[in-house]
């Protein structure tokens, strides 16, 4: 799955999260909790459609999308509680992920 991107960009996102979802966690347990969950369902749902055929695919990469989102949503929620993440980095892949799966959805 290597030479899947939107899989490989969900791992480089998830390298890039680990040390925010630990910051997030000394301020709000709960969000980091659910920050971590979203980011390992955008790779999981990748990973799964990307080994489905016909229409299905479609299905796990929109989970997968909302999932991206949702990341996306934690992320601005600890900075709108004053929580200083540096999350450039992952911003940035989280950017590009979304892009990638905005395609993988539409196709």
């Amino acid at each position: 799955m290597k030479n899947f991107a939107a899989y490989t960009v969900g791992l480089d996102l998830v390298r890039a999260l680990r040390p925010i979802v630990e910051e997030l966690n000394k301020h709000d347990p709960d969000l980091a909790d659910q920050v971590r969950r979203a980011a390992n369902s955008v790779v999981l749902n990748v990973g799964e459609g990307a080994r489905r055929a016909g229409r299905d695919p479609k299905r796990f990469f929109t989970i997968a999308h909302g999932s991206a989102n949702e990341i996306q949503s934690g992320l601005d929620l600890a900075e709108a509680w004053g929580v200083t993440l540096h999350a450039e980095r992952a911003r940035e892949l989280l950017d590009r992920e979304l892009g990638l799966l905005w395609g993988l959805t539409r196709r």
